[in-house]
């Protein structure tokens, strides 16, 4: 799948990327959001091609998932504990393949929902924006029509390993990252639109389940 966009920006860019795939798609009558295909590719698909140009990427989500072999894979624990339990996860995951290679982990940390098809051009509106900020500034997180996005953002991976190191879960993402104190980053018009009910699956097209459970 392709982004349009920036190329040479995305790529000079040193990031991680934390992709959330571990919800019960509740109103989605339990269909796996994470598989959901509009014909062509996966909602997954659409979130593994946003950010492809990470240095790193963990997909947090059930064991089931069919992430590439260059992506690490994790849980939240316990299972379904929520998206600050996934972020704590998919940090971990992160900081030991670091660990094990013996690189430095690099400074910035994307995280997207796995329910955003049209996000790419709000990652490259992100990564820029990362690309030229103030040491003292530790994030970004994105706002549309005036509602935040924080599963749409780009935060400075030590404090933000710090921030979500316990406590998460069932707990509110806003919460932690609120200690942050990310700027607000105004993204591209529907490039935040997202899949929660069939009724918004239908408009992005997302409508044919690739797999029905979990297993």
């Amino acid at each position: 799948m392709q982004i349009r966009g920036s190329w040479a920006l995305i790529r000079a860019m040193n990031f991680s990327a934390l992709i959330l795939a571990g919800g019960k798609s509740s109103r989605l009558e339990h269909t796996p959001k994470a598989g959901l295909s509009n014909g062509e590719n996966t909602l997954l698909d659409c979130a593994l091609a946003a950010s492809s140009a990470a240095r790193a990427r963990v997909v947090v989500g059930p064991g089931s998932l069919p992430v590439p072999a260059d992506t690490l894979h994790t849980r939240e624990d316990p299972p379904f504990s929520g998206p600050a339990a996934g972020i704590h996860a998919g940090l971990e995951a992160l900081a030991a393949h670091y660990e094990t290679t013996g690189e430095e982990p690099a400074p910035w940390c994307l995280i997207l929902g796995v329910d955003t098809p049209l996000v790419a051009p709000a990652v490259q509106l992100l990564l820029e924006h990362a690309e030229s900020a103030p040491a003292k500034l530790n994030g970004f997180w994105g706002i549309s029509e005036g509602v935040y996005q924080p599963l749409i953002g780009i935060y400075r991976f030590e404090p933000l390993r710090v921030c979500f190191a316990r406590g998460t879960t069932d707990a509110s993402v806003r919460r932690f990252l609120r200690k942050l104190e990310p700027q607000a980053l105004e993204l591209p018009a529907g490039s935040t639109r997202d899949v929660d009910t069939w009724e918004q699956a239908h408009e992005l097209g997302f409508t044919q389940p690739a797999w029905t459970e979990y297993l």
